[in-house]
């Protein structure tokens, strides 16, 4: 990506399209250990504490049944990344 005179950049179509970014939409760029810059959307800086439970809802929704447990419990799945649990006597 190159930097103009102006010190403008493009922001890549894909990356414009995944972030909502649009014509007079409002974009940050934050510094990130020292090199790394991050783009981000002035809206979601300032959502409300609401605004951002109920996008987590909707992307909960979205992504709910996706994950494969091969058939196993929460329990059993939870073991199985895990590895048993020696702190734990199940008398």
């Amino acid at each position: 990506m190159r930097v103009t005179e102006k010190g403008q950049v493009t922001i890549p179509k894909p990356i414009r399209d995944k972030l909502g970014i649009g014509p007079g939409s409002e974009v940050d760029f934050v510094e990130r250990e020292g090199s790394v810059v991050e783009l981000v959307r002035n809206d979601e800086v300032s959502e409300t504490v609401d605004e951002r439970r109920e996008r987590l809802a909707r992307y909960l929704e979205s992504v709910r049944g996706t994950l494969d447990l091969g058939g196993r419990t929460t329990d059993e799945y939870m073991e199985w990344i895990r590895g048993p649990r020696d702190d734990f006597d199940p008398r």
